[in-house]
């Protein structure tokens, strides 16, 4: 680079290309100022990464809708507080961003825009877009862009210039900062979060400065900037929560901006098509598969949102569109759980990616944080109406909660701001009709994570119990210090028990600490008692029910005039569980809410016999899936552990064994390495996926369901490998009512060569034909260990090797197959007595009835909805035919008595079939 003073351009010329010896290498600067602006505004949070890759801010952003206003309208008091009357007022024009610095409607050219909208409608996703948008040549208007994070300069005091506060943030531009002010070089500055600053923009608080070399304080360059005193010719972009819009005077504001979020349904379904759509969303390389899974949740999705139900009124706000996409690829996507993957933690790195760490109003001298302002306030009112059962709250319910204990007037003014800026976050009217003018919670699991969080803080306690905390912490660090106790006991006691109070702080200081541990008895007893809840019993285990909450119940939606079902709140313990997971406390600290190490272990401690007590009393399976889930989200290694160590009997048959809830129950019950006396896993939905995930809990059971799965020739590879393992334990294996087939039967043929524990396997009903049992025949002899194989209603014939199989085993069921009466005969010659051999082909063993009948027919009963009925009449038409044959070769009359009577069971099983009663 040439030395200043070998150029000739020394001063202010017309063609910016010549003004300073800097501007021949200006777009150097400026392309490395790009290029590492895009790297640090692409980059994504933790919380994005779950998604993959391919998830990047330009692949899947939506621009949220953007109002013209004005300050007038801005401090007009709102007569409603619900997003849609923010939204469908007609008299406000929608702008875009490009347009933002447009003329405004008298011909004058703006140059600030205050950008402002509540919690969770967009606004730093949208300066990032801006931002990526200007890097990468799609915002032409400006030259260069500075962008500035309010909370980044509130942290600091020092004076400094801005030239070199610019190269202190972006070391790139130091050649381009001199021609600040002496060009006409197209600025705009970005001034993210202004509610983080305090400005006084009188004069006597803040002195004008335009010289760019002067060292100020930060907040002193943001109050000129505006100001239009330094860099007059600058473009500037302000963000702000709405209660901050007013500390900027309107004199200096070219135009209000409103950011109103995904106020059109089309834009919340073109959200979630971008989201849901993206390749690697479910981590699968099955194209096809995976394809129309997504295209199923997208559908579902847009339909449930085309009904105008809650959730579209919660999806107005980007941050729930956002949530509702994370949740349903942790319902759907998870293959595998790592564990800080929790239904909790997402709910926590929600809470955090909205609010991170912010304070309610930085103008407040007691600086709470956002979150702990909202766990007291709206937590409270979630845990009341979790307590009462409700759902949806009345003006006075929120009246109860946020302002009956309002004394000063710091609290009024923290009422007012929340009001502003965060209440539609967690709050909005009912769109059920009758309801109209109650609240209910934006998203419903969102009340019962407040609740949760509400109890885990210790928010909910007596009065002594406060008192109780506060001294022994005083205590502890300041020892007897009679003006620091007194402060602190004085904001919760009246005056005239202090004398007493104090003497007992001399006397018994151990006492105040038991008193505040109580508390930690009372959030465990709390938990147990919500997660055993009886009324809650058979419903929908949680995963289910927040599935149904996104997608909607497909079927006949319900007359507004039919009673409501109950509410439930199953979540809520939890929830509990989870915010006491080490890495949830971690995120909840940085937001200001304090659970300390303590305090988890002593509530784990206070719970855990409870717990375990309630497990051993034997849960329907959808109530036994949420407990598992509550192990699985509380991440207490040893506390599951012991709590799992007594499950010996795990029935989860209809449950919907996604591959989150398979995840879920193989790390669960993988805590230990105790046996499984019996696993159920009937009608699960299983298939050759859920089997490997599963496969290290099949290895330790003794008696496994399989039935109802539709598990095909894949499944049965995984099956084979089961069993073949030397670990396993299974001995009584029931697969029956599954596609297996032919190929399905060689790969079970290989696995009965090998293994030693099955005693007992059940094919009833797989479609094996008589190729299938064929091969399964040939491998038989080389199997001891097996007593009894069911390959009933298989469509066997006289072909198959039935009399081969027969002669191996000491009990083969074959009744319902298409055998004839010399197949029987031959199969009848074999006898226990003689050779060993029971073989169940009908209802009769000769001129008697079978000792089994009862069995046979208590089978057909059970799986009559899974079969064909017209072949089940068929076979019980023959059956009846054969026992009256029977009856009438026999002479005995006890026999005689006996056939009636399984006849007269026969023809009722009939009549109720053929009348559909069955």
């Amino acid at each position: 680079k040439p030395p200043s003073h070998q150029t000739p351009y020394g001063t202010l010329c017309h063609h910016r290309t010549v003004v300073l010896p800097n501007t021949f290498f200006l777009p150097d600067a400026i392309k490395k100022h790009q290029k590492s602006l895009s790297a640090w505004f692409s980059n994504q949070p933790n919380e994005e990464r779950q998604f993959g890759p391919s998830f990047s801010l330009d692949a899947v952003h939506v621009d949220p809708v953007i109002r013209e206003s004005s300050l007038e309208q801005i401090l007009k008091p709102s007569p409603d507080l619900t997003i849609q009357h923010q939204l469908q007022q007609p008299c406000r024009r929608v702008i875009s961003l490009q347009n933002l610095f447009d003329v405004d409607a008298c011909g004058r050219q703006v140059k600030n825009v205050v950008l402002y909208g509540t919690v969770g409608t967009g606004k730093s996703t949208l300066i990032k877009k801006l931002v990526v948008d200007w890097c990468h040549g799609l915002l032409p208007r400006f030259e260069l862009v500075i962008p500035f994070s309010c909370e980044d300069l509130s942290h600091s005091h020092v004076p400094i210039s801005l030239r070199r506060l610019i190269t202190k943030k972006y070391q790139h531009l130091r050649d381009v900062v001199p021609l600040l002010g002496s060009s006409n070089l197209k600025v705009l500055f970005i001034l993210n979060g202004l509610e983080r600053l305090n400005l006084d923009f009188r004069l006597a608080g803040t002195e004008l400065c335009c010289d760019a070399n002067e060292p100020v304080p930060p907040s002193a360059i943001v109050v000129n900037l505006l100001r239009k005193y330094l860099l007059p010719e600058a473009s500037i972009i302000v963000t702000t929560r709405p209660s901050a819009v007013r500390r900027i005077p309107g004199k200096y504001v070219g135009r209000y901006a409103e950011i109103c979020g995904f106020s059109d349904t089309n834009l919340q379904k073109l959200y979630f098509q971008l989201r849901l759509s993206q390749p690697g969303c479910d981590g699968e390389n099955n194209v096809a598969s995976r394809s129309g899974e997504q295209d199923n949740l997208v559908e579902m999705l847009s339909r449930n949102l085309e009904r105008q139900n809650q959730i579209a009124a919660a999806c107005f706000l980007p941050s729930y569109c956002w949530l509702v996409c994370t949740t349903l690829h942790f319902l759907y996507f998870t293959r595998t759980v790592p564990p800080s993957q929790t239904l909790s933690g997402i709910y926590t790195s929600f809470l955090r990616l909205n609010f991170s760490g912010e304070v309610l109003d930085s103008t407040d001298p007691t600086k709470i944080s956002m979150m702990k302002y909202v766990a007291k306030t709206v937590g409270k009112l979630a845990h009341e109406g979790v307590m009462s059962r409700k759902t949806s709250f009345t003006e006075e319910d929120l009246q109860q909660c946020f302002e009956v204990e309002m004394k000063t007037e710091s609290e009024l003014n923290q009422l007012e701001v929340f009001r502003s800026d965060v209440f539609r976050f967690f709050l909005t009217p009912c769109v059920q009709p009758g309801k109209e003018h109650t609240f209910v919670f934006t998203i419903p699991a969102m009340q019962e994570y407040l609740a949760a969080l509400y109890v885990v803080l210790g928010e909910k306690k007596t009065l002594m119990q406060k008192v109780g905390k506060e001294v022994s912490e005083i205590i502890g660090k300041v020892s007897e210090d009679a003006a620091v106790v007194l402060s602190i006991i004085s904001k919760v006691l009246p005056l005239r028990f202090l004398p007493v109070l104090f003497n007992l702080l001399k006397m018994f200081p151990r006492f105040f600490s038991r008193l505040s541990g109580k508390g930690r008895d009372t959030i465990a007893r709390t938990m147990a008692e919500e997660l055993f809840k009886e009324e809650d019993y058979y419903n929908d285990d949680v995963l289910d029910q927040i599935n149904s909450s996104i997608l909607g119940v497909e079927g006949p939606m319900r007359h507004p005039d039919e009673a409501a079902d109950d509410e439930v709140f199953e979540l809520f313990p939890i929830f509990m569980g989870g915010i006491l997971s080490r890495r949830n406390r971690a995120i909840l600290e940085q937001l200001g809410c304090s659970i300390k190490n303590l305090a988890a272990f002593e509530i784990a401690k206070a719970m855990k016999k409870t717990v375990i007590r309630n497990s051993r009393k034997g849960l329907p399976p959808s109530e036994l899936m949420d407990y598992l889930f509550f192990l699985h989200e509380f991440q207490n290694e040893r506390f599951t552990a012991e709590a799992v160590r007594s499950l010996r009997t795990i029935n989860l048959s209809s449950v919907k064994m996604t591959p989150l809830k398979c995840s879920v129950l193989a790390s669960v019950i993988g805590s230990t390495n105790h046996e499984v006396e019996e696993l159920n896993l009937t009608s699960c939905n299983l298939d050759s996926s859920s089997l490997r995930t599963l496969f290290p809990i099949l290895l330790r059971c003794k008696f496994l369901h399989l039935q109802l799965n539709s598990l095909g020739p894949d499944a049965c590879k995984e099956i084979r490998d089961l069993l073949l393992h030397d670990k396993c334990a299974v001995n009584n294996l029931r697969l029956g009512n599954n596609p297996i087939g032919e190929q399905g039967a060689q790969y079970l043929a290989e696995a009965l060569a090998g293994n030693r524990s099955l005693t007992q396997l059940s094919l009833l009903h797989t479609a094996l034909g008589d190729r299938g049992v064929e091969l399964i025949a040939q491998h038989l002899a080389e199997n001891q260990q097996l007593q009894e194989i069911n390959l009933g209603y298989n469509s066997l014939t006289d072909t198959a090797a039935l009399r081969d199989a027969a002669s191996q085993h000491p009990s083969l069921h074959l009744y319902f197959n298409d055998i004839s009466e010399d197949g029987k005969r031959a199969l009848d010659s074999l006898r226990m007595d003689r050779d060993g051999v029971r073989a169940l082909v009908f209802l009769t063993a000769g001129t008697d009835v079978s000792d089994y009948w009862s069995s046979i027919l208590n089978v057909v009963h059970k799986n009559l909805p899974f079969w064909d009925r017209e072949r089940v009449r068929q076979h019980l038409t023959i059956i009846l035919q054969d026992l009256e044959s029977s009856r009438r070769q026999t002479v005995n009359p006890w026999r005689k008595a006996k056939f009636l009577r399984v006849e007269s069971e026969v023809k009722k099983m009939l009549g109720k079939l053929q009348h559909g009663t069955l």
